[in-house]
Parts: structure tokens; sequence; C-alpha cells
């Protein structure tokens, strides 16, 4: 079986390692603000998934500036992803978003503009934005899927159907942008064969994949689900089962830039064994290769603990 994971893709396209840095563009989500709903989808932390972004009070050249100190403290690495990560990144005005998105893409080392938001908040009017900044650097978009699944959908409430989500990918693949797409294995209800049609649908529109182990964290209506016994989390060995059939439905040249995820750990209440992520990470890659005995496949990125940005 062939993995291609996101280091690999970069060192090919670049020459070399690439880290990303989480961006705080200051921005809300209309799940949140009242315009579809406020209290965001079910699992979104009050943050907006960005507990590991920058300061948002900081310029968008100051929150550059910052990360790269920190991140040259323990490497010599010279290029980097400009993220935009928390709540909606394209939810402002557009000419606001010029200034930003311009801001975090000319500085010289910055080889990538990534933006995380909604398939329903990316007007003309952001299309032709992005496909100008398009024509500078690559650009990503990364659109939250999580589930094909009415009942899945309904239940985690994103607040857009999923022909919004083909609509998008249709637009920005028309605008040369390239897709990532979020997928949420683990989600309540939902058995492998359906997390695998998600992943499937995901591989077969996106150009890269995260996939997502479900967090329950403090602060979000998850909690009170789980609290309640509604449901149960992931062990780690359903999760490694889990996550090397979805790696095996993926087309080959999909780029798998995710294959976990580690919530905060002030806010992480389940699963606890998802915090220790160099034991996931090995324990990840122990089972990749014990799929290529027993299977026969090849896994092209195991030897050391697998470096997943997030």
């Amino acid at each position: 079986m062939y993995y291609y994971s996101l280091n690999e893709y970069l060192k090919k396209t670049f020459g070399e390692k690439v880290y990303k840095i989480s961006l705080d563009g200051g921005m809300t989500c209309p799940n949140r603000d009242g315009t579809l709903g406020r209290r965001g989808c079910i699992f979104c932390s009050g943050g907006g998934s960005g507990e590991f972004s920058a300061d948002r009070n900081l310029s968008i050249t100051e929150q550059l500036e910052q990360a790269k100190t920190r991140i040259r403290q323990k490497t010599d690495c010279r290029k980097f992803i400009a993220y935009f990560q928390p709540f909606t990144n394209t939810y402002a005005d557009v000419s606001y978003l010029r200034r930003i998105f311009y801001e975090a893409i000319l500085p010289e080392e910055i080889a990538v503009l990534s933006i995380a938001t909604r398939p329903d908040c990316l007007g003309t009017d952001v299309l032709e934005l992005l496909s100008e900044l398009n024509k500078i650097k690559p650009v990503w978009v990364e659109l939250g899927l999580q589930t094909v699944h009415a009942q899945s959908a309904e239940y985690i409430r994103p607040g857009n159907p999923l022909e919004t989500v083909d609509e998008a990918v249709s637009d920005l693949r028309k605008n040369g942008v390239s897709v990532i797409t979020h997928v949420i294995l683990g989600l309540p209800n939902e058995t492998k064969e359906m997390m695998l049609q998600t992943v499937r649908y995901a591989g077969e529109r996106s150009d890269g994949v995260k996939l997502q182990l479900l967090h329950v964290l403090r602060g979000t209506d998850l909690l009170s689900d789980y609290e309640n016994g509604e449901f149960e989390t992931l062990s780690l060995e359903q999760y490694l089962d889990i996550l090397c059939d979805a790696v095996e439905v993926l087309p080959e040249n999909t780029v798998i830039h995710r294959l976990t995820g580690d919530g905060d750990k002030k806010l992480l209440v389940a699963p606890l064994w998802s915090a220790d992520k160099k034991r996931v990470l090995n324990e990840i890659n122990r089972e990749f290769r014990r799929r290529d005995v027993v299977q026969g496949r090849k896994y092209k990125n195991f030897g050391k603990p697998l470096d997943f940005s997030k």
C-alpha cells in the first residue's frame, strides 16, 4: 500500500523540510455569530480549533516572526507554511482578507499559504482573491467535511449541506486552488464502513486529506453527551484498525496531511491515550509494519516516528 505523507510531498516539492506556522486572522464563524447559530459545531472548542495558533492581538507579521523565532530554536529550517487556522478564515470583507493574506504570503521564506474555512464562505470575490494569490505561491484551502452521512452531520451541526462542499471544491479547483479535506474518525454511531465511505468521498475530491480522531474537549457541547454515556470514544486499537483501512482506500496521489491529532491537553477529556503523541505515532508505525508483513504490501513512510504538523 502506498502512503503519501505531507512531509514527503513537501520535500519533493520544495527540496527540504517545511514547517507550518498557525496564524490567527481574528475572524469568527457564521455558526457562532448568529448567522447560522451560536453554539458552533458540537466538537469545536471555544478557540475555534485554534488552541495552537498565535496571539490574534498581534499583526500577521508579528505572529510569523514570533513563530519563526520559536521554531528556529530547535531547527535551522528555512521554509514555512502560513496557516490560518482558527474559526472561518474567509469570513470577512475581502479587503481585509486581501491585506492579511498578502502580509502572510509575501515573505520570501513562506512557501505555501493555507487557509481553513467553511465551504459556504467562498463567494466570488473570495475565490478571485485566492486565484490571484495562487499565482504568487501555492494556496491551499482546508474544508471541514468531517462526514458524508446526513444523520451524523445533523448531530455535529456544521450548518451546511454536503452539496455545498461539492460546489466549493469545484469552484476552488476551477481557480487552481488545492483542496484539503478534514475527516473525523470516530463520530458517535458511525460504523467503520461509514467512516471509510467518508474517506473515499474525500479522497476522490481532494488533493489532500486530514484524518482526525474525534476528541472530547472541555467547553464543547459534545462533552455533555460523553459524560451522559451517550457514546464512547475509540480505543487506540480501534483507531489503528480504522486508520489503516482509511489510508488503504485513498487514491495513491492523495497527500495525507494528518494521521491523527492531539487536542490541547488542558482541554482534553477523552480519549486520554491520544495525549501521548509520540506513542500514538509509534503505534501507527508499528501497525503499518505489521500489516505490511501480513498483507505483503509496502508502506513508504515508516522507520522513525512520523512527524506531522498540526
